[in-house]
């Protein structure tokens, strides 16, 4: 799910909501993002001469004129090798995208928010109720990874799938990559709590 704070004109009481569950469960508040097939152009060669094309699609190239003002579609970078720290793997999988796939700059670790995103994924769980505590730990807006099977499946898989939502309206199914890819924000604390399945929080702020 993901929640960001609404403008100070807009009520108070609005909440904007959605979540990405597991791909095997059956959420109607889950976001589906759909997928559309490329088309693959044939390049024509003749026996006389064929040319060949070399495109450098590495980051640093794609990103030479600065951010782009839309994902490439179908970004699915390899994921990183794990550094043993969950909450190191989901900043560096959250800086991945917005590089990789957009050419935004990297969110700093808000390293100090941790152990109260950690809190507040458990308390979320154990309510079953994604977004229940929000504004707890001080954040402007967060994703909810709820249910996972693991902390890998969360950094290869959810993320991947808020990704995957891309830009858009409405916000509540396109709220996820539009927390990720804001420009708005410049640290992410990511939490979890390990209780029957994996539930993790990720917060954003300025």
């Amino acid at each position: 799910m993901s929640r960001r704070t609404p403008s100070r004109v807009v009520l108070a009481s609005l909440l904007v909501m959605g979540c990405s569950s597991t791909p095997d469960t059956d959420d109607s508040a889950a976001t589906t993002s759909s997928t559309t097939d490329t088309e693959t152009t044939d390049t024509e060669t003749t026996d006389t001469e064929t040319t060949d094309t070399d495109t450098d699609t590495t980051p640093a190239t794609q990103c030479a004129g600065g951010p782009l003002a839309d994902p490439i579609p179908g970004c699915a970078p390899p994921v990183l090798p794990s550094t043993g720290d969950f909450a190191q793997d989901c900043v560096d999988r959250i800086n991945q995208f917005r590089w990789e796939c957009q050419c935004l700059p990297p969110l700093a670790r808000w390293t100090s928010a941790e152990s109260c995103t950690d809190q507040q994924s458990a308390d979320d769980q154990a309510d079953n109720m994604a977004h229940n505590n929000f504004g707890a730990c001080g954040e402007n807006a967060q994703n909810t990874c709820p249910n996972w099977g693991s902390e890998a499946q969360i950094i290869e898989g959810c993320l991947q799938m808020m990704w995957d939502e891309g830009p858009g309206e409405p916000f509540i199914e396109h709220g996820h990559y539009i927390n990720m890819s804001s420009t708005s924000y410049s640290q992410v604390a990511c939490g979890r709590s390990s209780n029957g399945g994996v539930w993790s929080n990720q917060n954003f702020r300025p």
